[in-house]
């Protein structure tokens, strides 16, 4: 799951990032409007969530909501901001944001609302498997013919992505911008890492890994 954090105050920025990447997410971070808005609409289908301050120089977190909404209606947007009238509020909420979190939040709070959020954008039912590996993204558990099996924060979110789209081909470039950070594009070669350790840690031996390469594109996990 990759996150965009528009926050001008950079120690703020910097201690969300470093706590949502310690959740497993992959989280980019700008500083003003402007940029904020050009990497989100030029990076709309890469991102899972857009947490944006509500006082940016360049442009408002509420242009950025407004602009977003325009191109994409169902990404989940959260505002994070010192305003704290019920006026604020629902002029936040009728911009387009989904939720609205005052400063200063708890950090746990903060994540049970991607969560939550998270879980309404895709109707999450939580668990998803191949065969007889199955991922519990809530409790962030993997079993193996049910057996649990531990995940370093990186492999989990391949598998999670790879299992989210079982069937279908998850392209290198996808997998680089979904997990990974989305300007790593000079050498991809780390998705070979990992997609080794998965089949290291859940393959069964002497059978064919349940992870298929598609030469030159990517990865897929078959139904079955």
């Amino acid at each position: 799951m990759r996150i965009l954090v528009v926050e001008d105050e950079k120690d703020i920025a910097g201690f969300i990032k470093d706590g949502l990447e310690e959740e497993g997410y992959a989280v980019d971070t700008t500083y003003n409007g402007k940029d904020g808005l050009e990497m989100a609409l030029g990076n709309i289908d890469s991102y899972d969530i857009l947490l944006l301050d509500w006082m940016l120089p360049g442009m408002s977190g509420i242009d950025i909501c407004r602009n977003v909404r325009k191109e994409n209606k169902t990404i989940p947007i959260i505002l994070l901001t010192a305003k704290d009238t019920v006026d604020d509020t629902v002029f936040g909420l009728e911009s387009g944001a989904n939720d609205y979190l005052k400063k200063p939040f708890a950090f746990e709070e903060l994540v049970a609302r991607i969560k939550v959020l998270l879980r309404n954008k895709i109707g999450e039912h939580n668990i998803f498997s191949a065969g007889n590996i199955s991922l519990n993204v809530e409790k962030y558990q993997v079993f193996k013919s049910g057996i649990e099996v531990q995940l370093t924060q990186k492999e989990f979110a391949l598998l999670e992505h790879l299992l989210r789209n079982k069937g279908k081909v998850c392209r290198r470039t996808r997998i680089i911008e979904k997990i990974w950070d989305i300007h790593f594009d000079k050498d991809d070669s780390v998705i070979d890492v990992f997609i080794n350790g998965l089949r290291k840690k859940l393959d069964t031996q002497g059978t064919e890994s349940f992870i298929q390469t598609i030469r030159g594109v990517g990865y897929r996990v078959n139904e079955d």
